[in-house]
């Protein structure tokens, strides 16, 4: 029998190894766990739009990325305020077998806009910058010219975060890698080689929303100017740094030393794009390479800056004007929609290969990001923002379940046909009872139409109607493509 002394440290052995051995269950417990969450939402995919009493059927993340021809997605998931997990999935360039991980960069388009506007309200809390009043004031090397809409009201800094500033040029087109890159006063100008007309004031500031791309362009200019720092270096020292964002660059393009560690951009129909991707000198609107992993960390500290738990980019208040909203669906930076019980933030973007998301609750700790290299991207983020929304028991992102009415024949070889949507070729195409709409504005594969009505239809992929339309004499004349609040006119050719 051993003595006292043996017989007390064997038995503290014997609880060490308890100890551990209960911690290391938990933690297998806590992982497997975690895998499985991952796992049911890798196979938990679905159309943002079901037909009602159809069989539930989820889809597999690989399967939908074939589909849309998807070469690859980066996924970041932030729950109970921290980023819970993140993987990537697929190839940088389709046909190659490097494969996506978490840490390849992609484009992230129009959440540069975002993570820019972040940046804005910081020097306007350091001073630096006025919220309010004439920009043309805080300006120096260039004035956004006056016109007619500008002779009673000037523009703001606050009006062109929110977009309601008057100001043209929606979006940026990029530049090939052959192409020369015009400087930011050649785009504000308009001038060779830019390829965007001059930003200018073409309504009565503060009286409508539309966003512009063009006014983000002319607050870069001022944050340069007022803080005497070119915009990639000074994004750097405001946001990277303080939030440890190691994978994140403003940059027209990418180093050649990072090229390999990229994803490369594709076309609807799944060809890379010439050169891998295109330039885009326009940063503050859209000239962020990020990780899905890096922008979940923007969400995670706009959730304690809201909160009053961290001032690392902006103060509490300066958060809470940010997501406040002005004209539209707008706050300073973001897309918000606050209901009685949350706030969620967001924005999309949309560079020529790229499509990608950013989406965030200020008050439960939620949120996720999705980046793809693709223009077929958008459908597939709906459908995996639904598969997370579904696990983590989001309210938004809910499956739409929509009744159909017998198909007709004899109806869809009337309607088939060819038509000019938004300019751009569109068929209409029959097969017997089934009825497709093929259209590259919408996605490369051509989309199933399910009857709701007489000569409406709606789709799945996206929560779009397709209505036709006849003349006074009962001839088809076209069809409305009608998705949200907009209507988009198709006039049938032949």
């Amino acid at each position: 029998m051993p003595g006292p002394q043996l017989l007390h440290k064997t038995l503290m052995l014997v609880a060490a190894c308890s100890v551990y051995t209960a911690a290391a269950f938990a933690a297998s417990s806590d992982s497997t766990a975690l895998n499985e969450k991952i796992s049911r939402v890798e196979q938990g995919l679905s159309t943002s739009v079901v037909v009602k009493g159809a069989s539930a059927q989820k889809m597999r993340l690989a399967d939908r990325m074939h589909y849309h021809q998807v070469p690859a997605v980066s996924i970041a998931v932030v729950n109970n305020g921290q980023i819970e997990w993140a993987r990537a999935y697929g190839v940088n360039v389709t046909g190659n077998t490097e494969h996506t991980t978490p840490s390849t960069l992609f484009q992230t388009a129009s959440i540069s806009k975002a993570v820019s506007a972040m940046a804005a309200l910081h020097l306007v809390e350091q001073g630096k910058l006025q919220l309010d009043g004439d920009v043309n004031n805080q300006l120096k090397s260039w004035k956004l010219p006056d016109n007619e809409f500008t002779k009673e009201r000037k523009v703001s800094l606050r009006q062109l975060l929110n977009h309601s500033g008057g100001v043209n040029v929606h979006g940026f087109h990029g530049y090939e890698m052959t192409q020369t890159v015009p400087s930011l006063l050649a785009v504000l100008k308009g001038e060779t080689p830019a390829n965007t007309e001059p930003v200018r004031v073409e309504a009565i500031p503060g009286t409508k929303w539309s966003y512009s791309g063009g006014g983000y362009s002319i607050i870069q200019l001022m944050m340069m100017e007022a803080s005497q720092q070119d915009f990639p270096q000074l994004l750097q020292d405001i946001v990277f740094t303080p939030l440890n964002m190691q994978h994140s660059r403003f940059a027209p393009s990418l180093p050649k030393q990072e090229r390999n560690n990229a994803a490369a951009g594709h076309n609807g129909s799944g060809a890379t794009i010439s050169g891998l991707w295109h330039q885009n000198p326009e940063l503050a609107a859209a000239g962020l390479w990020s990780t899905s992993s890096d922008l979940a960390k923007i969400i995670i500290e706009v959730q304690k800056s809201e909160a009053g738990t961290s001032d690392k980019i902006l103060s509490s208040p300066m958060t809470k004007t940010m997501l406040t909203r002005g004209l539209g669906e707008t706050g300073l930076g973001f897309f918000v929609e606050q209901q009685p019980d949350r706030t969620s933030f967001s924005h999309s973007g949309g560079n020529d290969g790229f499509r990608t998301l950013l989406f965030g609750y200020t008050k439960t700790g939620q949120g996720a990001v999705v980046l793809t290299n693709s223009d077929n991207g958008t459908a597939l983020i709906q459908e995996i923002f639904a598969s997370i929304a579904t696990e983590y028991n989001w309210p938004d992102f809910k499956v739409i379940e929509k009744s159909t009415i017998a198909p007709d024949a004899t109806l869809n070889q009337k309607l088939a046909g060819e038509y000019l949507l938004l300019d751009k070729p569109a068929s209409i195409i029959a097969e017997g009872n089934s009825l497709y709409l093929q259209s590259n504005l919408l996605s490369s594969n051509r989309l199933e139409l399910h009857r709701e009505a007489n000569s409406s239809f709606f789709l799945t992929v996206s929560d779009a109607t397709v209505r036709f339309e006849t003349d006074a004499k009962n001839q088809l004349i076209g069809f409305s493509l009608i998705k949200g609040v907009n209507t988009y006119p198709a006039t049938k050719v032949r």
